[in-house]
């Protein structure tokens, strides 16, 4: 196994992410990052834009809030991941001949609650009038709402079949309407090319577990999210499967073990940090780049903890704290709320006296719409 230093992991971690390079402006921009990262992990809070915002305006400029979802629109759909995330449409065909699903999601819980046919006649709606929001279904009765540990799911019957025609791929959200609401339509339709994919003949397994190495750079064998729906793949062959073809690296860092790509282990490094100078954005709190928390303590010397649903007073940093790249390194943390034409800077952490932090402070009040930044009343910790 290959032992790999704290900069050689960053530097990995960072042409991974795409922040060593040079994005074209605008919607073109925000397809290219969509094609390399291959995945973008969703999140509805927005104080300074929805996490998807975020992950793309890191690295392209000229992009404003809720630009992502009618960029994306075509050329990606919605559906388990990290979670759930943005995916690249090229993996459609693998997620549909696998009908992936998780144990937690229920489906057979659900099915018990749909009436026969109800699936089928709500296919044909969307089919019929798609791109369309839950909301707009037909009503078809009420049935009891599934609770998932005190949250309450829906009680519309034709929305629980509408989410086993999502899990199953017979319908996709193709994007989200100016309301935030999920635009459902038929794969055919949104995404012709993808839809009429042949079933790839690569194991399921086989091909998301190298495109995750190569979104994350570093895999951690350890498991978590990053594993989101490839759990069994850690441990039923297909590791040991792509080690043996080459086609991954196990290597170390610290004291964990994960998986690399042989061209990312061959990086020139002194080149991907002379490519980040000058480069600097505020990271959406679940920017790929931090997705795993020891592996960024480890590599960035950088402690990061997303406490949004942490009650108030066990909260170390504050509510929706992003962490601020600058030159290539993690050094600091910023929390912000949109305030009309002004991004108001809350309370921000480290070392925030240098023209990296005012580029961060910019591009984030550009994203959002602002048209200054005032950081006069901020706690500076």
């Amino acid at each position: 196994m290959i032992t790999l230093t704290a900069d050689h992991a960053r530097a990995i971690l960072l042409h991974a992410a795409g922040f060593d390079r040079d994005w074209p402006a605008g919607e073109a921009g925000g397809q290219a990052v969509l094609d390399a990262l291959q995945w973008i992990q969703l999140d509805p809070i927005d104080r300074v834009g929805q996490n998807a915002d975020l992950v793309v305006g890191a690295r392209v400029e000229g992009v404003r809030r809720g630009d992502v979802h009618r960029w994306f629109r075509g050329r990606s759909f919605e559906h388990f991941a990290k979670e759930r995330c943005i995916i690249h449409a090229r993996h459609f065909a693998h997620y549909r001949h696998q009908a992936v699903a998780t144990p937690w999601w229920r489906n057979t819980e659900r099915m018990e609650k749909v009436p026969a046919g109800l699936v089928d006649r709500v296919l044909e709606e969307v089919r019929a009038r798609g791109p369309m929001a839950s909301e707009e279904l037909t009503p078809q009765g009420r049935v009891e709402a599934m609770d998932w540990a005190g949250w309450k799911g829906t009680s519309r019957v034709e929305a629980l079949a509408l989410e086993l025609l999502w899990a199953r791929c017979d319908v996709v959200v193709s994007g989200r309407d100016e309301r935030g609401r999920r635009l459902y339509d038929v794969p055919a339709r949104t995404l012709p090319e993808a839809a009429a994919a042949p079933k790839p003949e690569a194991p399921f397994a086989d091909t998301m577990v190298e495109a995750r190495v190569r979104s994350a750079g570093l895999l951690s064998r350890a498991g978590g999210a990053q594993w989101s729906m490839l759990a069994a793949a850690r441990t039923d062959g297909t590791v040991e499967r792509l080690l043996a073809a080459g086609r991954v690296v196990a290597v170390k860092v610290g004291r964990r073990p994960y998986l690399a790509l042989p061209e990312h282990l061959a990086l020139d490094r002194a080149a991907v940090f002379a490519a980040m100078q000058g480069r600097s954005a505020v990271l959406g709190p679940l920017d790929p780049l931090v997705w795993d928390r020891a592996l960024v303590l480890e590599a960035f010397d950088f402690e990061y903890l997303w406490e949004i649903y942490k009650p108030a007073p066990q909260r170390r940093w504050g509510y929706y704290v992003c962490p601020v790249l600058v030159n290539g390194t993690l050094t600091s943390r910023v929390e912000a709320r949109r305030q009309g034409p002004v991004l108001v800077i809350e309370k921000r952490w480290g070392s925030v006296e240098s023209a990296g932090w005012d580029r961060a402070m910019a591009r984030l009040a550009a994203l959002n719409g602002c048209t200054d930044v005032d950081a006069s009343s901020c706690d500076l910790r």
